[in-house]
């Protein structure tokens, strides 16, 4: 059976006045969802708990059946991405250059990420010039990876149980970075946090006398600190041979450190083609039996605050499902999945709200050969929520793939030493010796 999970980055949403009260999946017109819905089982899923706002690379580590307590942190995982050089115990972070204004002794901050002005080559004369930094056995090197993003690499005696200092909203101060309380690593993290406050000091000086881009990129912010942490493989975890299909950074991070190929594809300006494309990769693979077919789309243009944008997207994205609505009404080893990682609200600006993701639900389609058909016939939020598969949390998203497929293992039926979500093959044959 090939799974193949298509997965629309910020795909949930809510009810906004210019779309008469309707989300944009509820206002787009979704032929081919509506199909898929049609002929399989729908329903609702959070990655965690509802109402939590999660950033997609946790939701994705979450969803594939992984702990939080494991979660390497995206500032590892951009660094992975990215192919900067790092070892295993130093930590990650991730940085860009913004504008603060002092008021009272307290920097707040006036100027984000994509107010700073200025090409990639601008920009990276300011990386220069606060690229290195040392200071008791703890060193900083600042990585430029796109025109205002970087990745720092922090080594000695280090820990990624830190704080972050970028608030995120402009008009809120900057924060001080502190080591996390109740962390495993109390002496390392404050020492960590030290250091990187004073790093920060340090590079404030140096960028304020800075004349390439003006007063306006005066501050480095940081956040999402991380650590390389040993994962179990994927396949090892869910008995599939995985791909993903990807064009962001951090997935190529995400796809390395859980064991998955990684096919990188470009983003075009026509999303319903790319969609189409990068299904058809996955239909064409022979070796893979589990692809996570990924496109950012939703997610980005829920950030230029125009749900009308929003629904014209999941319209164009719609049209890229049209064949492999075809195959899986056809074909029996094929299986479908459709939903988000979570919701992105199309009807706020982050630079002001501060609501990057939210918290709601998002829904989620199964369709496939003797997969359950419910009532549901139009996709969105609201009919969604009706489906027989109820709300999936977490991994239950992956064990009822799993389960559809015919290979989740019967519990307490054990072959081997190891409790597995699958049935094996691998596990050590009986003989007279």
């Amino acid at each position: 059976m090939k799974i193949i999970l298509v997965l629309l980055d910020g795909f949930g949403d809510r009810s906004y006045d210019v779309l008469n009260h309707q989300t944009p999946l509820e206002a787009a017109k979704t032929p081919n969802m509506d199909r898929l819905a049609e002929i399989g089982s729908t329903g609702m899923f959070h990655a965690s708990t509802p109402g939590e706002c999660l950033p997609s690379e946790m939701a994705h580590f979450l969803l594939f059946g992984y702990d939080r307590e494991n979660f390497p942190g995206r500032g590892l995982l951009e660094a992975v991405g990215e192919k900067v050089p790092f070892n295993d115990n130093d930590v990650l972070a991730l940085a860009h250059f913004s504008g603060v204004r002092i008021e009272d002794g307290i920097f707040v901050l006036d100027q984000g990420r994509d107010d700073i002005a200025g090409s990639k080559e601008d920009l990276s004369k300011l990386f220069q010039a606060v690229e290195f930094y040392e200071e008791g056995g703890i060193r900083f090197k600042l990585h430029q990876t796109r025109r205002n993003d970087g990745i720092i690499v922090i080594s000695g005696d280090v820990s990624p149980y830190i704080s972050d200092s970028d608030p995120i909203t402009c008009g809120k101060k900057i924060a001080r970075i502190l080591p996390l309380k109740n962390n495993p690593e109390p002496v390392r993290a404050k020492q960590t946090a030290d250091a990187l406050n004073r790093y920060l000091a340090n590079c404030h000086q140096q960028l304020s006398g800075n004349q390439v881009l003006g007063k306006k990129a005066n501050f480095l912010v940081t956040q999402r600190c991380g650590r390389r942490v040993t994962l179990k493989p994927f396949e090892a975890v869910w008995g599939l041979k995985p791909m993903m299909i990807a064009s962001p950074t951090v997935y190529e991070g995400l796809a390395h450190e859980l064991g998955f190929d990684f096919f990188r594809v470009k983003d075009s300006k026509n999303p319903g083609q790319d969609l189409e494309e990068r299904i058809r990769l996955a239909l064409d693979d022979p070796e893979h039996e589990f692809f996570h077919v990924h496109t950012k789309v939703p997610d980005e243009i829920s950030h230029k605050g125009n749900p009308m944008l929003k629904k014209q997207a999941l319209e164009a994205l719609d049209s890229g499902l049209g064949e492999l609505v075809g195959i899986v009404e056809q074909r029996k080893n094929v299986m479908v999945i459709v939903t988000g990682d979570h919701s992105t609200p199309s009807g706020s600006n982050p630079g002001k709200s501060g609501l990057i993701h939210s918290g709601e639900t998002v829904p989620v389609l199964i369709a496939g050969p003797n997969i359950r058909r419910d009532h549901v016939k139009i996709f969105n939020e609201i009919s969604a929520a009706s489906g027989c598969l109820g709300l999936l949390r977490g991994p239950e998203l992956m064990q009822m793939a799993l389960n559809f497929a015919d290979q989740s293992v019967l519990a307490t039926h054990q072959l081997g030493d190891e409790v597995r979500a699958f049935i094996p093959d691998d596990y050590p044959p009986f003989t007279l010796t």
